[in-house]
């Protein structure tokens, strides 16, 4: 990530020819000069009290940072003005640039929640028309089951401590005393069953009597692994964002704040308000400042990398619309299972909690070795065919959405590392003749430009580092810890395939840009020291929501409108041989009947 990639306005054209005139007619002469200009620059940077800057330069003022022979329009008093201002002033730019990143992951963590939720209530419908269409005499009394279900998804989604399994495992225990009672054995008397006994003996026994098939398990198992990528994808952008949150709020040290002091403000003392400190001289000291913050880098990589990962499980193996949209025919085909299998289910019953009353009544006995795999799409009745699909205009949406999360994120993957560069360019510096090296005016700076991160500051000659940040040395263990938890939780992960990559010509970045040394890229002849930058870019916008879009209920064919600002508008709909795949597979699994 170099100078440029997050451009500022540059006013330093032949700014060498300004300077010097300045530094001609502002040098500090007691006998004809006052401070005036640096009154000026004190009041209008906000910097303190204007009391505090004396008139004319004094001969005899005893400084601590901003130390030099001869006369000065600084105090102690401003010094302290100083120390605060310089603080405030550099983390305003730090968050300045870490502004985009930190909407970047808030702004998809709800546009990825609001497709889940949508992906849900759209389920949830779905597989409440079976129910009402097919199986009437269960509707009305599964609503609480299905909601319950549902319910569970939406917060484990979430992030909560909810089990999927069980959850699913808990609607089919539910879901077998009403199928035995009214589709099974409809002549028994459903309300005594499932008041009393004989009910809480049909749902601890169903899992023993298996009267539905391998369909719960399978439906478990596929909502779990499709599901589980999404809920971890969210966890891992909350993670992110409490990574920002640390670093926006960082903490400076003593020696920081001196060598920020210096290279910001000291000139000022000399009456030189508008000289701009040297590139190098400025790399050195963000470098020590940011120490702590650099040593994010790789675990921040790996973090974004898993990112990316999770963002493809979802559209490769473990689809999370195909999962969901599965939901109904699980249900369905284990239904038509239990119907199938009545007499023997109802033999196992009888035998484990008691006698029922009457023949089965909904097929006649079939053998435990016919499985509705014998039952085509065909024979089913109307309203058990395959309702209306998920609506393409949806499918679009969460295309686009993860593909350009994707793009953008490819940005930031070396944010940390390239700080510092990013804060001691345009308008701040000086790249040609005639900049501020911390003591004097010079024609460059000609110390030695360390790398990044806290081993490297042991030769910073502008910034002592003696210890890490221990605020952000916390957030680098617990952000390796997320990222190894969630490498073991997702074993996979980076061995899935997915549907949309970037798309049709887009390409991945670079994960480094070429540097010199001049640019403080590395430490002259320190290999160790070398950093790479990526490219970063202020073109990524936070998503946002457009107003006056309604629950997903009040409108099943609508998804929630997701308005990316500065994203391509070539790129708004997914390509259509995704849309056929996800539309084939979909029918496929009813020609499988």
């Amino acid at each position: 990530m170099s100078r440029g990639i997050c451009p500022r306005v540059n006013s330093c054209g032949s700014f060498w020819i300004l300077s010097a005139v300045i530094f001609a007619a502002n040098v500090i002469d007691t006998d004809a000069y006052s401070c005036h200009e640096v009154r000026t620059a004190f009041q209008l940077r906000q910097v303190g009290p204007l009391h505090r800057v004396p008139e004319t330069p004094g001969t005899d003022v005893d400084l601590l940072v901003c130390k030099h022979p001869g006369p000065s329009c600084c105090t102690r008093k401003m010094e302290e003005s100083y120390q605060l201002a310089v603080k405030r002033e550099t983390l305003h730019n730090i968050q300045s640039y870490s502004y985009e990143l930190e909407h970047l992951i808030s702004g998809h963590s709800d546009a990825f929640q609001d497709m889940f939720q949508y992906l849900l209530s759209f389920s949830q419908g779905h597989l409440s028309s079976l129910l009402e269409g097919t199986y009437s005499s269960l509707s009305r009394h599964t609503l609480p089951h299905v909601n319950q279900l549902f319910s569970s998804l939406s917060l484990y989604l979430r992030g909560a401590n909810v089990s999927v399994e069980v959850s699913v495992h808990q609607f089919f225990n539910n879901l077998f005393p009403l199928v035995y009672t009214r589709v099974i054995n409809p002549g028994i008397d459903g309300s005594m069953m499932m008041g009393n006994e004989m009910g809480d003996c049909l749902r601890m026994i169903r899992q023993d009597v298996n009267p539905f098939g391998r369909y719960p398990a399978t439906m478990a198992q596929e909502l779990a692994g499709a599901l589980g990528a999404g809920r971890q994808l969210g966890l891992a952008l909350e993670e992110g964002l409490e990574v920002m949150n640390a670093t926006e709020n960082l903490s400076m040290s003593k020696e920081c704040v001196k060598g920020l002091v210096k290279m910001v403000y000291c000139s000022h003392c000399r009456g030189l308000t508008l000289i701009k400190p040297c590139v190098g001289y400025c790399l050195n000291v963000m470098r020590g400042c940011l120490a702590s913050v650099s040593e994010l880098d790789q675990p921040w990589r790996r973090y974004t990398s898993l990112l990316e990962q999770l963002t493809h499980a979802m559209a490769g193996h473990h689809s999370l619309e195909l999962a969901l949209l599965g939901v109904r025919e699980h249900v369905n085909e284990a239904l038509l299972y239990a119907q199938l299998h009545g007499p023997l289910i109802t033999a196992t019953v009888d035998k484990v909690c008691g006698l029922s009353t009457g023949e089965p009544t909904s097929m006649q006995p079939t053998s435990p070795e016919v499985t509705t795999s014998t039952v085509t799409s065909s024979s089913l009745p109307p309203s058990a065919a395959p309702s209306q699909p998920l609506p393409e205009q949806w499918l679009g949406q969460l295309a686009h959405l993860r593909r350009e999360f994707l793009m953008y994120l490819q940005r930031y993957k070396s944010f940390f590392a390239a700080l510092p560069e990013m804060l001691c360019e345009g308008e701040n510096v000086v790249d040609d003749s005639m900049c501020w090296s911390g003591d004097e005016v010079v024609e460059s700076y000609t110390g030695r430009v360390v790398g990044n991160g806290l081993h490297a500051q042991r030769q910073n000659p502008e910034v002592k580092v003696r210890s890490p940040n221990p605020t952000l040395a916390e957030v680098k263990e617990r952000l390796e810890r997320f990222n190894q938890e969630t490498q073991e939780t997702f074993p996979k992960l980076g061995q899935m395939d997915a549907w949309d990559e970037l798309g049709s010509g887009e390409t991945e970045e670079s994960s480094t840009t070429d540097c010199d040394d001049e640019d403080g890229c590395q430490a002259s002849g320190d290999g160790q020291d070398q950093t790479s930058h990526t490219e970063a870019s202020s073109e990524g916008k936070p998503i946002e929501r457009q107003p006056g879009g309604g629950s997903p209920r009040d409108n099943p064919s609508k998804p929630p409108s997701v308005k990316v600002i500065g994203g391509s508008a070539s790129a708004c709909w997914a390509r259509p041989w995704s849309l056929a795949l996800l539309l084939a597979a979909f029918c496929l699994q009813w020609t499988l009947f």
